[in-house]
């Protein structure tokens, strides 16, 4: 396996976990489960950025994708998740 296709992978790897423990934080009643739901996912986006940086900086990642994450991550924040 070559290394693209690895960077290729862990993202897709966090894009996913990030989606389940949103879902988990909207399920979750337990306020302190909630918090520490949160933060690892704030922490899985954080390390998707750095993940998405390296992608772009090596060629593996389009602009424009990387664009679109960014949008997200920002209308996210905007919106408080």
């Amino acid at each position: 396996m070559d290394e693209k296709t690895i960077v290729e992978d862990v993202l897709q790897n966090i894009k996913n976990e990030i989606s389940e423990y949103q879902n988990a934080i909207f399920e979750t009643k337990n306020l302190t489960i909630r918090q520490e739901l949160q933060q690892i996912r704030d922490n899985n986006e954080s390390f998707q950025y750095e993940v998405s940086k390296i992608a772009e900086a090596k060629g593996y990642k389009k602009q424009d994708t990387i664009a679109q994450v960014q949008e997200i991550n920002a209308v996210k924040k905007e919106v408080g998740v």
